[in-house]
């Protein structure tokens, strides 16, 4: 049983990808009401991206209700470089008996752009090796650590991700510009459902998630973040990879 949250669509990819090559089921943690029947679970996994060097809000309060059973434990956190100490922050909320870190293309067009379009498919493809690596060690449950930290850890997922946490979650800055068509698809889309229509245009509650889900995936691409974004590129994974391979 493997549990995800994803923003753009590369943790949700790694999770089924994951599944598929382990035999299990993949659940979107944004559409449970109810946890699936866990009686006959062999293994429990989480794949999440990193956000300021941790991991998202929605999956670490999803853990805390989590049952822990006597079953391999496996998280993966899907990010654009260094993981920070992310997973042994996670272990410590749901203990995990491995813990990899998978580095897929930016999607946080707030502080870059996206990678060349040449960068995000290698990065894909160096990830389906990289996962099908992993689904060996999971299948033969190899307590393996294997995250990219990168240099100050601590510092990063200490006290960059307490700022993040704290200061840098405002929604306040996105905004819809005039090509905005009032779909609905960012409401519909949104995690944090911090979004509403006004006037036929979408507004933002105080804070989100920061998963930029609705600026990324926003099908006139008239949603900003301040002045940040304009001009940069969206991203989703879909749009790199084969039409019949589901996310």
């Amino acid at each position: 049983m493997i549990f995800y949250f994803s923003g753009t669509g590369n943790s949700s990819w790694a999770a089924r990808q994951l599944a598929r090559l382990t035999g299990d089921e993949a659940y979107d943690i944004t559409h449970l009401n109810e946890l699936p029947n866990m009686d006959n679970v062999w293994q429990i996994g989480f794949v999440f991206p990193v956000y300021a060097w941790g991991a998202p809000e929605i999956m670490t309060e999803f853990v805390k209700k989590l049952p822990k059973l006597r079953v391999f434990t496996f998280g993966v956190c899907t990010c654009g470089g260094d993981a920070g100490l992310t997973m042994k922050q996670f272990s410590k909320l749901y203990p995990l008996s491995s813990s990899y870190s998978l580095l897929m293309p930016n999607n946080y067009i707030i502080g870059s752009d996206t990678d060349q379009v040449e960068e995000i498919l290698q990065k894909i493809t160096a990830a389906r090796t990289e996962l099908e690596r992993m689904a060996q060690e999971i299948r033969r449950q190899e307590q393996v650590y294997r995250v990219h930290e990168g240099g100050l850890a601590g510092v990063k997922s200490h006290l960059v991700n307490f700022g993040f946490n704290k200061f840098a979650r405002s929604a306040k800055p996105f905004f819809a510009e005039d090509s905005c068509n009032g779909c609905g698809q960012c409401i519909r889309n949104c995690p944090a459902h911090a979004i509403s229509l006004r006037d036929g245009k979408p507004v933002w509650e105080t804070q989100c998630f920061q998963c930029l889900r609705c600026i990324n995936e926003c099908p006139q691409q008239a949603i900003q973040y301040g002045k940040a974004t304009a001009g940069r590129r969206r991203y989703t994974i879909r749009g790199y990879l084969p039409q019949n391979e589901q996310i």
